[in-house]
């Protein structure tokens, strides 16, 4: 499997989100900045602090005109349950088939049996631009995802 660099295009594809609507992430190139992190699973501490955490940043991502999108291959019903429960303001994608996190090319950790936790931001174009790869440093993949889309925020308005 081949992961993603930086430099490289967001692969396109389509996944139903937790209320079931499908997310098609052609229709946010050229509109928005793109904040996918992929996590292991709903529910988990790690997970949940991670999720949490980029909700409570999710203001800031909208003012630096990002869009963050979750992925993991729990069913759209688990995702409900996680999303609701932690009053989450971003999609949250089923790749229950694990699809997406193999175009993206994630590596799984512990010999493979856990999925791992990448966070890709991408520019307007879909150019992935920084890529962030923790299993345990949960928050530092928002501050991390949110300075990029600052600094790519000074680089639109000096573009203008």
């Amino acid at each position: 499997m081949k992961s993603l660099k930086t430099g490289d295009q967001v692969p396109y594809f389509s996944l139903k989100d937790q209320d079931g609507n499908i997310l098609e992430i052609s229709e946010y190139l050229g509109k928005k900045k793109l904040v996918i992190f992929f996590y292991p699973q709903d529910g988990s501490l790690n997970c949940t602090r991670e999720a949490c955490y980029f909700r409570d940043l999710s203001d800031v991502f909208e003012e630096a005109d990002a869009i963050v999108i979750g992925i993991s291959s729990q069913s759209v019903e688990s995702h409900k349950e996680f999303s609701e429960k932690n009053r989450l303001k971003y999609a949250l994608l089923s790749d229950t088939g694990n699809y997406v996190r193999k175009l993206f090319g994630v590596p799984g950790k512990v010999f493979g049996l856990i999925p791992g936790r990448v966070t890709y931001v991408a520019d307007r174009s879909g150019k992935i631009v920084y890529i962030f790869d923790s299993q345990t440093e949960t928050q530092r993949h928002a501050d991390e995802a949110l300075k990029i889309c600052l600094l790519l925020k000074k680089t639109d308005k000096t573009n203008i």
